[in-house]
């Protein structure tokens, strides 16, 4: 992965999954009958870092790859989304993630993870990092799946000491039972990076396997206990809470026809960024993120559906009550 510390600071770095998402063209079908398939880039950090830069942010993903066709196509896509791909590197040994997805709408997406023997963007070594790069970049976002394995977790967190707090510094909780052994095991690490960590965005579920509590506002609370500025609380069809310790603000959804409801949270994760990066007060800040979760949850694919901040305005005029 090549130094970048001699150029302009990225807006975003974000670190973690990547992979090919193969997404049926048959809505409310198995698998096991659906005929026709979608190819799209996908994995949680890489979709916040399209997000980000949807809006015109310089965005960049630190992963890897395997060093095979859907190894390129990553970096091609990439490309065309305008996220630079230079800390992107290959692994010989290991194929490229592809996950598949069944879609019955309006909330339940069954997710299956190709990612064996082991993912490549689990293969990220502290010794590849570019600490220059990302002490400078403006937000640094980073999940926990990157902590779930060696030599990912000790790079995980090589990054966050060397960031130290500065500028934005994001934990995705992302929290998939799939990735871990189980949720205990999965805490020590959680609350290692939360205490890095400016501010952390889950939801419920994700809140419980990091502080061990699904009560929205206390969970708000138990984050904030733990060092950071700020908690974001997904709370799904109730909205979002979010608080700064100096004002607590909940948004209601905007209401959408759900299409595939995997992507709404990178979306939500990007347009975050997006209003952080602005200076936008709270409220207007989850206010524009539920917009745009909402959008890409009308929506096919992931990265592909990432909505222009016009589109995200647009929708904000139309909708009620938010």
């Amino acid at each position: 992965m090549s130094s970048s510390s001699a150029a302009a600071p990225f807006d975003l770095i974000a670190m973690g999954r990547i992979g090919v998402d193969i997404y049926p063209e048959q809505i409310g079908v198995s698998l096991r009958d659906v005929t026709s398939f979608g190819k799209f880039l996908g994995g949680s950090a890489t979709n916040v870092a399209v997000a980000a830069a949807r809006y015109g942010r310089r965005s960049a993903i630190i992963t890897r790859t395997g060093n095979d066709p859907f190894g390129a196509f990553i970096h091609d896509a990439l490309k065309k989304f305008g996220v630079d791909d230079r800390f992107v590197s290959g692994v010989a040994s290991l194929p490229t993630p592809v996950t598949f997805c069944e879609i019955f709408p309006p909330d339940h997406f069954p997710l299956y993870f190709y990612r064996l023997p082991k993912a490549p963007d689990l293969e990220i070594y502290t010794s590849e990092l570019d600490l220059d790069a990302i002490r400078l970049a403006k937000i640094f976002w980073v999940t926990v799946t990157g902590l779930s394995q060696e030599p990912s977790r000790s790079a995980t967190l090589a990054a966050l000491e060397a960031r130290a707090k500065s500028g934005i510094t994001v934990l995705d909780l992302d929290y998939r039972p799939m990735f871990w052994e189980s949720r205990e095991a999965a805490r020590p690490w959680v609350q290692r990076a939360l205490a890095r960590a400016t501010v952390a965005v889950g939801n419920l579920d994700e809140c419980d396997t990091a502080v061990g509590v699904t009560e929205p506002r206390a969970a708000a609370e138990a984050l904030r206990a733990f060092g950071v500025e700020l908690a974001v609380v997904k709370q799904g069809p109730k909205g979002v809470l979010a608080t700064d310790g100096t004002q607590w603000v909940e948004m209601p959804p905007v209401p959408v026809t759900v299409v595939n409801g995997l992507g709404a949270g990178d979306a939500f994760g990007g347009a975050l960024c997006h209003g952080l990066l602005a200076g936008w007060d709270l409220a207007r800040i989850m206010r524009f993120a539920n917009a745009a979760g909402a959008l890409v949850a009308s929506r096919l694919a992931c990265a592909d559906a990432m909505p222009d901040a016009a589109e995200v305005e647009a929708m904000l005029r139309t909708a009620v009550g938010v």
